[in-house]
């Protein structure tokens, strides 16, 4: 049993732990050593910008860090920033990904790199513990800073702005915390929205890609298919390791049952499966570690070094790795996707299912036919949305901040493509399962058979024409359920 509480240290956060943060009934508690990392940040903050010039707390920002800032008008500084800052547009984030953002800043503050006076974490542990949601819009960021995002965030713990309405609508009243004005850019020099949202569409990716394989288990089961391209000498003449670990799975998956194969090679979507969907599995593994390092790190600019009793001006708020990393894994789930549509099509065949086409009740009925329309509907959208988003620049702030890598819309596509393609998938599960019920056949044990099971547990039996939406969700919403018996 998972215990119900979540530890922020600042160093260990993991992506599947930003998951249950933001989704699940868990209380949020700070470690020591990540408020002592805050504190001695925040002491040596404070010495550096009585010394010398720092970035946002003895200068503007952007264009104006060139100008400086009058003593008797520092205590105004920042709140001018958060209130200028503070300007998002269009319609409000899902929750969950405000729970992650919020999550993510916490332990970034806990790293000890920020200099924001140690309070700062309570009160943001206690916003995650009451529930509160600040407004955060969907457009604002670009890559390099939600800004508008944690200006909004601030101006709520200030009490300037209100938090989200709760359930019953009444405006949810939370700790009020007075945030210094030395520590306004230090508290909004992050990617947190950007990397919430990221750790939650690469954890739910990771999933997807688990609960494939197992459908494509069902596929090939009730497809007769050949098992010979999943051998472990084929598998060491091209040893890609998720190649490797996709074809060990689906041995697994099929140990249990070897009849004979009913061609001497099966179409692309049994017979490259593992070469199609291991560098899936690659990506989204590498994508994961890329998104796990960034919400350890203290990427704020000025970044304080707390032993050296100095403050450097840097790059580490670029998430350049974080959007290339999602592009590339989107882009290797439209190509594994593009192979489920095509089992898809098998499944719809007589030739592969000795059924009538498209699993009819009759020769002459639809059967699962609508569901290749709505397989290849949603992988249009995930073919959409594999464009690479690092593909776009920007020059903004008078010319000084030059580029963008536009992560943020990498993440955001990252969350509609899986979207899109958990549907497409629950397409295939749906045929999958038909087929064999109407065969007569079931996996003989293991965790196929087991898969099976769960899912005639779940999905409707009737084979005669009717709308099949409601088997269409219920498959999507079983596939978590499918990716935990992945071997």
């Amino acid at each position: 049993m998972e215990d119900s509480r979540i530890v922020i240290d600042g160093a260990a956060l993991t992506c599947a732990q930003v998951v249950r943060a933001a989704r699940e009934d868990v209380t949020v508690a700070i470690a020591p050593d990540g408020v002592d990392r805050a504190r001695a940040a925040w002491r040596t903050a404070a010495e550096v910008s009585a010394a010398r010039p720092v970035y946002g707390r003895t200068t503007g920002v952007g264009a104006n860090r060139a100008v400086d800032v009058e003593w008797e008008d520092a205590d105004a500084h920042g709140l001018r920033l958060l209130r200028s800052h503070a300007a998002g547009a269009g319609p409000l984030v899902a929750p969950e990904i405000v729970r992650a953002m919020l999550t993510v800043r916490l332990n970034q503050l806990a790293a000890g790199g920020s200099g924001v006076e140690p309070g700062v974490l309570h009160a943001l542990a206690d916003v995650l513990n009451l529930g509160l949601l600040p407004p955060v819009p969907v457009y604002g960021a670009i890559g390099t800073g939600d800004l508008t995002a944690l200006a909004s965030t601030a101006l709520c713990l200030l009490g300037e702005r209100p938090w989200r309405p709760g359930p019953d609508g009444a405006a949810e009243r939370g700790p009020g915390y007075r945030l210094r004005s030395a520590d306004a850019l230090a508290f909004i020099s992050s990617n947190a929205a950007t990397l919430g949202e990221a750790a939650l569409a690469v954890a739910d990716l990771r999933e997807m890609l688990a609960a494939s394989t197992v459908v494509a288990a069902l596929s090939h089961f009730a497809v007769r298919g050949s098992e010979e391209p999943y051998a472990q000498a084929v598998q060491d003449a091209c040893p890609h390791p998720g190649q490797q670990d996709v074809a060990a799975a689906m041995r697994t998956l099929l140990a249990f049952d070897q009849p004979a194969p009913m061609r001497i090679q099966d179409p692309y979507g049994y017979r490259a499966f593992p070469q199609v969907h291991g560098p899936a599995l690659e990506a989204a593994g590498y994508a994961e570690q890329v998104v796990t390092r960034e919400i350890n790190a203290a990427a704020e600019n000025p970044l304080v070094d707390v032993p050296g009793r100095t403050v450097w001006h840097n790059g580490n708020f670029h998430t350049a790795y974080v959007g290339l990393a999602l592009d590339a894994a989107r882009a290797a789930l439209f190509q594994t996707m593009a192979l489920a549509a095509a089992r898809l099509g098998t499944l719809a065949e007589p030739s592969f299912t000795g059924l009538y086409p498209f699993q009819a009740a009759t020769e002459a009925s639809s059967g699962i036919m609508i569901l290749e329309y709505v397989t290849h509907s949603c992988l249009a959208d995930v073919r959409r949305l594999a464009t690479p988003a690092a593909l776009g620049s920007a020059v903004l702030s008078r010319g000084v901040e030059e580029h963008a890598g536009f992560s943020t819309q990498s993440a955001r596509a990252t969350t509609d493509a899986v979207a899109a393609y958990r549907l497409g998938l629950g397409c295939e599960l749906v045929a999958a399962v038909r087929a064999l019920r109407m065969q007569g056949r079931a996996p003989s044990g293991g965790p196929l058979r087991s898969a099976l099971d769960l899912a005639t547990g779940v999905l409707d039996e009737r084979v005669e024409d009717r709308p099949l939406d409601a088997d269409i969700a219920a498959a999507a919403d079983l596939l978590p359920r499918l990716a935990r018996l992945h071997p």
